[in-house]
């Protein structure tokens, strides 16, 4: 596309100093048609001119792996063609469900020159999108004309869960500081778990000590145990209405999911097979516990386009079908919402069919706005109303908990930011005991 410049518009103008030149000088306006015409055709041979130039060649790198609601790296790498120097104008049209800092740009790039430019990416939803091509605009010989140029295609890409995350947790386990995630790892080692050697007591477990090995050392000795891997982890996720609501402003489903995904790597991690099977009112996907990076890949591309259907979750159905699928004792986690104890009445009477096999943990997401609305100061009808309603849903949700609790399982629920958190913790701790 041929556009005008500031340049030719200027040009333009002198037109009209022309014209009213005629009036001090007669017939100077004469020229003036003529002078607008060769204007044009100038503007327009130039830049069809331009248009033929190889001017850049740009290729767009990201992150491995895109993940919403979080600042996402993109960077154009820009090489020159031309043998003298340009500043050419650069935009990368992003996915629609987007937001960007620094994705439109100007760069001055000398003869036969490379740079790079990145800016920030934040997608606000998960799912197939696509980038929506990359323009260019320059300018043509004597700057009348700039071209504008389509260089790089629309191309397809994936937003996934929060994988940022997995990349923070990583940092923290090598440096030892998982405690700035509120993560506890204890130094004591599982019991009742595989025999790995013997070390002098020191303020030990006293269960720990072997007895047999300190009468024959004529001091306390202890074990040490090797904590057990290979076991099994299997995470559930609700994808039916209960999933719809939202906190924060963010659907139940993407916080549960973002906790689901940093939780599965801490697993595979910690040596542990995982699995997954997303449910509504049928099992929609399913993937059977194993271990190794490639089984977190395989987790990842389930989650990144799943979705919550306005449509009751059959939980009789879910967890039918994983008792026949999966028999190993393992850990079970599963990601839904009830509200009351009516609610927390259906689900637990279908995890009967699970119980007794498999540890079981439901985990729900709580909205931090209930405890803002209690410790909001009281100064009118509404503020006691909104508390009002609040203390009668938090209310609710603790029957529910106690309704699961006296049925034999364990419910977490904790606010988005502090979920993961929660849950990896409760993980490391049924480790340490022993309790799969």
């Amino acid at each position: 596309m041929i556009l005008p410049t500031n340049r030719l518009w200027i040009a333009f103008g002198l037109g009209i100093l022309i014209a009213l030149g005629g009036m001090v000088v007669p017939g100077l306006e004469q020229f003036v048609l003529p002078y607008n015409i060769f204007l044009l055709i100038l503007w327009y041979l130039t830049g069809r001119l331009a248009q033929k130039w190889d001017v850049v060649r740009i290729t767009r790198q990201t992150d491995p792996v895109l993940s919403v609601r979080v600042k996402n790296t993109i960077t154009l790498k820009v090489e020159s063609n031309l043998q003298i120097p340009i500043t050419i104008h650069i935009r990368d049209e992003v996915p629609e469900n987007s937001i960007a800092e620094g994705n439109e740009f100007r760069l001055k790039l000398s003869a036969r020159s490379t740079k790079s430019h990145s800016y920030k990416l934040t997608p606000t939803s998960r799912g197939e999108w696509e980038f929506r091509g990359t323009y260019i605009r320059y300018p043509a010989l004597l700057g009348l004309a700039q071209i504008e140029k389509q260089l790089l295609p629309p191309n397809p890409v994936r937003i996934y869960p929060n994988v940022k995350a997995i990349e923070e947790f990583e940092l923290l386990k090598q440096s030892g500081h998982l405690n700035h995630l509120g993560m506890r790892q204890s130094r004591q080692k599982g019991l009742g778990m595989e025999f790995e050697s013997l070390r002098d007591y020191n303020d030990d477990d006293f269960r720990k000590i072997d007895w047999k090995a300190s009468a024959r050392r004529n001091k306390l000795v202890v074990r040490n145990f090797e904590q057990e891997t290979n076991q099994g982890v299997v995470v559930c996720v609700d994808v039916g209405r209960h999933m719809l609501g939202e906190v924060e402003g963010v659907r139940k489903l993407d916080h549960c999911l973002d906790t689901a995904l940093l939780f599965i790597h801490a697993a595979q991690r910690a040596g542990d097979q995982v699995g997954l099977m997303l449910f509504d009112d049928s099992v929609q996907n399913y993937i059977a516990p194993r271990r190794g990076k490639a089984q977190v890949a395989r987790v990842l591309e389930a989650l990144y386009d799943a979705q919550a259907q306005p449509v009751q979750p059959n939980y009789n159905a879910a967890f039918s079908f994983l008792a026949t699928r999966w028999k190993k004792r393992s850990l079970v986690v599963i990601f839904t919402d009830a509200e009351n104890a009516d609610q927390a009445t259906v689900l637990t009477t279908a995890l009967a069919q699970i119980r007794r096999r498999h540890l079981v943990y439901v985990v729900r997401v709580s909205d931090p706005k209930l405890r803002e609305f209690l410790n909001a100061e009281v100064t009118g009808e509404q503020e006691l109303f909104d508390q009002a309603a609040a203390l009668w849903y938090i209310g609710d949700r603790k029957r529910a908990e106690i309704a699961l609790r006296n049925a034999g399982i364990n419910s977490l629920e904790a606010e988005p930011q502090d979920l993961a958190r929660q849950l990896v913790t409760a993980y490391l701790r049924v480790k340490r005991l022993s309790l799969i």
